[in-house]
């Protein structure tokens, strides 16, 4: 007799409408060893479980803490050496309540990680002038090692003469012209978080790439085409790839289409900003499924805002072997990858 288990590894922690094994590319700590350790004896149950289909939740939480562990030693050598504490601006334009909440989580972050910031709010009505001179001090600011805007700005306001404005050295967010060119290029340079977190989580998962076929559905210049980038690329350039083969699925690919690809998927990324998007009649057994999306809807049984991805993930759980939660999951590892990219930046003005 078959039975759908849902296994959970705990405390581990939008444009779209409608080789081999996991390598590490660099030398890893003994924590990051210990967290693949894990997902790799579930691995190995897996396999080894032939009736039954269990999925792995993985916890974006914990890695999130592990990373967070990693990025305080390297902030805390910067400092003992006698450089001075990396530093995060923030431009917040608008009183949007979710850009607010999300601002709040990312300078409480750099507070609980030993990195100073600071933050200029800015009035909805304010000039892409006075915002653009703004951004030109804040370049010039020796003290500022990380910059950046939050998105969305409001319709007056060129986003792109924005992100272009922002020094590359210090564009944490990684949207500037010549940090997205140089990830195309494989070469190093700041990544835009939330792919980075899609990319790091698999890689600390244990997750294999390499030769396997990979759907992204979405293909936002923030969040799906980076993605696509990281994944497809190759793992011996610059800045090491995936080596999968990729497809990127958009608000034109028809509903059956995109069934088509994702049920002859390895891994699943869902980045589209749909509720339900992706349900588990559309994933194959043993897949692994990243969700991405973040869709506030009311409970029908509550009458509350909650929070949910892109992916049915009670369904999708029954049939997949790794699987992320909202909440939980992409979230948490993507402030902790802007905090990375914070320090790096802090490291790369020791150089210029």
């Amino acid at each position: 007799m078959h039975t759908n288990m849902a296994a959970s590894v705990s405390p581990l922690r939008s444009s779209f409408r409608i080789c081999n094994g996991f390598a590490l590319h660099h030398h890893c700590c003994r924590g990051k060893l210990r967290v693949h350790r894990k997902y790799e004896n579930q691995r190995r149950h897996l396999h080894q479980t032939v009736t039954r289909h269990v999925a792995v939740v993985i916890s974006g939480t914990e890695m999130a803490r592990q990373l967070h562990r990693e990025i305080q030693r390297d902030v805390e050598e910067l400092v003992t050496q006698g450089n001075m504490r990396p530093h995060l601006g923030v431009i917040l334009v608008g009183d949007d309540p979710a850009s607010r909440t999300y601002v709040k989580n990312k300078t409480r972050a750099a507070s609980i990680l030993g990195i100073s910031s600071d933050t200029v709010v800015r009035p909805g009505t304010v000039s892409q002038k006075e915002l653009l001179g703004i951004i030109d001090q804040m370049n010039r600011d020796w003290r500022v090692s990380g910059l950046l805007v939050q998105l969305p700005l409001p319709a007056h306001i060129d986003e792109r003469a924005v992100c272009n404005a922002i020094a590359p050295e210090k564009d944490v967010d990684g949207f500037h012209i010549v940090n997205i060119g140089k990830l195309c290029l494989d070469q190093r340079s700041m990544i835009p978080a939330t792919p980075a977190a899609v990319w790091e989580i698999i890689k600390r998962a244990g997750i294999e790439t390499a030769g396997k076929n990979v759907v992204v559905a979405g293909r936002s210049k923030n969040v799906g085409m980076p993605i696509a980038m990281l994944l497809h690329t190759d793992r011996y350039h610059e800045r090491p790839g995936g080596d999968a083969t990729v497809t990127i699925a958009h608000r034109c690919t028809p509903r059956e289409r995109l069934k088509e690809l994702t049920g002859l998927a390895d891994i699943v990324i869902a980045a589209a900003g749909i509720p339900g998007l992706i349900t588990a009649d559309m994933v194959k057994d043993g897949a692994t499924v990243i969700d991405v999306g973040i869709n506030r809807v009311r409970d029908p049984k509550t009458g509350k805002m909650r929070l949910i991805g892109d992916v049915d993930f009670e369904a999708v759980k029954e049939k997949a072997a790794f699987i992320t939660p909202v909440p939980g999951g992409v979230g948490p590892m993507t402030v902790a990858m802007l905090m990375k990219n914070t320090v790096m930046a802090a490291r790369n003005a020791l150089t210029h």
